[in-house]
């Protein structure tokens, strides 16, 4: 890592840490996120289904490449349109969800999140159960979740979910 104060090239970041998870580039900066909990790893795996339910193509931990000097990698993300690029470049029908880490500057994400024209960002706090919306200048606690195609996805499937989850099932004979 270069020493602290120093300036990392986006294509030297590539190089050092484009492969390895947990890292995100910040103005010239590596960033080392937060390591997830058990219960964000369940609550984050559950919000990708429930956005591909709700029609959108999903990825997780993926580099967004809108502007090349801030490439965060958010927990969740999910575009309608298919596309051919290895990365996601465009604002445009994106949604973004974060699920909250000790540690997380998350209002100073959502800040960028904003400046780079996503519209719809949603943070998910697994311990309050609790849900907000980044409304271009603050966090706002909202019930459901209202997606850019106009599915809603409900705060109560959420978390009545992912309760259930996180209890031991019963195994099956034959996995599919």
């Amino acid at each position: 890592m270069p020493p602290a104060g120093t300036r990392l090239p986006i294509n030297e970041y590539d190089e050092l840490y484009g492969g390895e998870p947990g890292w995100e580039y910040w103005f010239g900066e590596a960033r080392r996120k937060p390591v997830p909990t058990k219960l964000h790893g369940l609550l984050q795996f559950l919000l990708g289904e429930l956005l591909r339910r709700a029609g959108y193509i999903v990825s997780g931990e993926t580099d967004l490449k809108i502007v090349s000097d801030w490439q965060p990698r958010p927990d969740v993300c999910g575009v309608l349109e298919e596309s051919n690029e290895k990365y996601i470049t465009q604002p445009q029908g994106l949604v973004v969800f974060e699920v909250l880490s000790e540690g997380d500057d998350i209002l100073t994400k959502c800040r960028h999140y904003g400046v780079v024209e996503i519209e719809h960002i949603f943070v998910f706090d697994v311990d309050a159960k609790t849900i907000t919306f980044w409304d271009g200048e603050e966090l706002r606690p909202v019930v459901d979740v209202t997606l850019g195609n106009g599915v809603v996805i409900t705060g109560a499937t959420i978390w009545s979910e992912f309760a259930r989850r996180q209890q031991r099932q019963p195994p099956v004979s034959t996995i599919i």
